[in-house]
């Protein structure tokens, strides 16, 4: 009697990303799987599912963090269901609260997504991310320029150095800059 296979079996992959290194728990719809140490690249995860889980459909999960998307990219080009997820949506049970390792979050991440109770944020397309990206890097440069000119100001005014009234403002002009140059202290 021949026997078909009539369900694709599923890994879940709970990452925990940093710079130096993921800690990767991989588990089956039947077991609840192993946990490694791995270098920040997708492609070895990649290798790494290609060669152990051979016919598995699968879904992977992380949160999101300073890492960005790149990660979440590969994966789906990988054709792989990915999510990139909110940490505090992660359901973590009394003493779990407190153990902040790596290892148990990459475990949690994969028992919430095997539980199906993850739910993604919204990853903006490359272009809009990239936009987002110059726009918040503009305003911080801003924000930074203010800081600098205040503190000019106030070391201004601890040497005793008095602005001009009619410099004193908060617009920088070519006049005040110049002013500022031929400061003898």
């Amino acid at each position: 009697m021949n026997t078909q296979i009539t369900a694709t079996p599923k890994l879940f992959i709970g990452i925990d990303i940093h710079k130096r290194s993921w800690k990767v728990h991989c588990a089956t719809d039947l077991s609840s799987g192993k946990t490694f140490s791995m270098q920040p690249h997708a492609e070895l995860l990649c290798e790494y599912v290609a060669k152990h889980y051979p016919g598995y459909e699968v879904s992977t999960a992380y949160e999101a963090g300073c890492c960005g998307y790149h990660a979440h990219r590969c994966f789906v080009s990988y054709g792989w269901r990915s999510l990139v997820v909110n940490p505090a949506d992660i359901f973590r049970k009394g003493k779990e609260r407190h153990t902040k390792r790596d290892r148990i979050d990459a475990q949690l991440i994969a028992r919430e997504l095997k539980d199906d109770k993850l739910k993604s944020i919204c990853v903006a397309d490359k272009c809009r991310e990239q936009l987002r990206s110059l726009f918040r890097r503009r305003n911080d440069l801003v924000k930074d320029m203010r800081q600098i000119k205040s503190y000019i100001k106030m070391q201004l005014l601890y040497y005793g150095i008095r602005i001009p009234q009619d410099l004193d403002n908060d617009h920088w002009s070519h006049k005040f800059r110049g002013w500022i140059d031929n400061l003898d202290f």
